[in-house]
């Protein structure tokens, strides 16, 4: 079953030669209790497809349907089925932890008793309870993001959506956040995940969606993006005078001719047989008594993923080119 429909989606910004389509007939698809992660650069309209989903804009044109119900027409059906947690965490700074939650529960409409066993749970789930009673402005940037994502789940919400979660973490707060949204599908949530990060992708979704300018482009799983990318790649640095001989290794061991930097003495060829290529050259090296320097098997990284599907680097910001501030991320909860 479709836990997230979108067909064909348009949504302009803008008037007369100013005008910036946000999405472009986009469409897209998630099946119920599954990740999918929507990967893209900066202005693809990644966050304006979360809105238009969560009931936050709506489409000039175009259908989406979230757990059954059309968001078109029963907006407010769908927003007691969601959470939404947005780029910024949305919380109140000079308020503790559990004043936050315990407000946004009763902006839900539980009852004082429920909205208080309510954020006692979350703050234990989420690793808070001992800074429960802190104002926020002391919170580091993980717990605020924790926090942010536990107001989302005030309701238990049957669909989740959040907009780039880990971006400005750092490498600990980030995988942090991603045993609790694993810990969250393992429940049965469907989720929609927008992100920047590749391997954030890799750990998360069972499917990703490239969008860009509007536009999913390409639909797959990790792997299967990669591949479509140009696949693995043996790297390997070698002595100046052994490049010759290792380029005739190298042509032999891969798909197709290698490509060569001369000033930092660096071999790259394509591969289809990963690890197995790694071991015939290295084999190949070692018979013609060329030593490398360093060597590895790579595979696409997410620079090379947005420049192969969409022809260029990250832009400016969604928001900023459609001239949408950054504020209000939190209206579907009200």
């Amino acid at each position: 079953m479709k836990s997230i429909i979108a067909e064909n989606l348009v949504k302009t910004y803008g008037k007369g030669g100013r005008q910036v389509k946000a999405l472009d007939g986009l469409s897209l698809d998630v099946e119920e209790g599954t990740v999918m992660s929507v990967l893209g650069p900066n202005g693809a309209g990644k966050t304006t497809t979360v809105r238009v989903l969560a009931t936050l804009l709506k489409p000039d044109s175009g259908r989406a349907v979230v757990g059954g119900i059309e968001v078109g027409t029963n907006p407010k059906a769908v927003r007691e089925i969601i959470g939404l947690s947005g780029q910024y965490a949305a919380v109140d700074e000079t308020l503790t932890g559990w004043d936050n939650l315990v407000i946004f529960g009763r902006l839900y409409h539980l009852s004082s008793s429920a909205a208080n066993a309510r954020a006692k749970e979350l703050l234990e789930q989420f690793s808070l309870a001992d800074a429960a009673k802190r104002p926020i402005k002391t919170y580091s940037g993980g717990m605020r993001r924790r926090l942010d994502l536990a107001a989302s789940l005030i309701i238990r919400p049957k669909v989740l959506f959040l907009d780039e979660p880990t971006t400005g973490l750092d490498p600990r707060g980030r995988m942090e956040m991603w045993k609790v949204i694993e810990d969250l599908v393992g429940e049965g949530v469907t989720l929609l995940l927008t992100t920047q990060y590749l391997e954030e992708a890799d750990q998360l979704a069972d499917e990703i969606a490239v969008i860009d300018r509007g536009q999913v482009i390409a639909r797959g799983t990790s792997d299967q993006l990669k591949k479509e990318v140009g696949g693995e790649r043996l790297e390997l640095i070698v002595a100046e005078n052994d490049i010759a001989a290792a380029c005739v290794i190298a042509d032999r061991v891969g798909q197709s001719k290698s490509t060569v930097d001369i000033g930092l003495r660096k071999i790259s060829t394509p591969v289809s047989t990963g690890g197995a290529a790694l071991v015939e050259l290295l084999r190949e090296l070692d018979q013609a008594k060329i030593h490398p320097l360093d060597i590895a098997l790579k595979r696409p990284s997410l620079d090379d993923v947005f420049i192969s599907l969409t022809g260029h680097l990250a832009e400016v910001a969604e928001e900023d080119s459609a001239g949408v501030a950054k504020k209000g991320k939190r209206g579907a909860r009200a």
